[in-house]
């Protein structure tokens, strides 16, 4: 089997919005059948066989995570969409979507998520 048979492996965690996020591009762009999605849910033993197979390819362990080709790994989100659009010729800002998700949910519960690691941080410095 060459490089260029080589099927992208995408490992999303229930319940984690940036593994939504490259969910909602891989469906919006089609792309479901040509990426082997492994899908897990929180503190089951999948987890920790992927984690296992995971950990010797990356610096730290974290989802989205991703095998795009044969030895390459990459744990960002924004990095596994940006490649898998790259390679099917598909640009995600005219993915309205994955747009709405990224501008507009996936936006407010990040600005939400920093929001309370400053108020945690405030009040522990308190």
């Amino acid at each position: 089997m060459t490089n260029t048979d080589f099927k992208p492996i995408v490992y999303l965690k229930e319940n984690c919005p940036f593994c939504l996020k490259v969910r909602l591009f891989l469906l919006e762009a089609g792309l479901t059948p040509d990426v082997e999605v492994h899908d897990f849910a929180p503190g089951t033993e999948q987890e920790d066989l992927i984690r296992a197979e995971l950990l010797p390819h990356l610096d730290r362990v974290s989802f989205p995570s991703a095998q795009l080709a044969r030895g390459r790994y990459v744990s960002e989100s924004d990095d596994i969409v940006a490649f898998l659009a790259a390679k099917a010729g598909r640009n995600p800002s005219d993915m309205p979507v994955y747009r709405n998700y990224v501008d507009g949910a996936f936006a407010m519960a990040m600005a939400l998520w920093k929001e309370n690691r400053e108020l945690k941080k405030a009040a522990s410095a308190a």
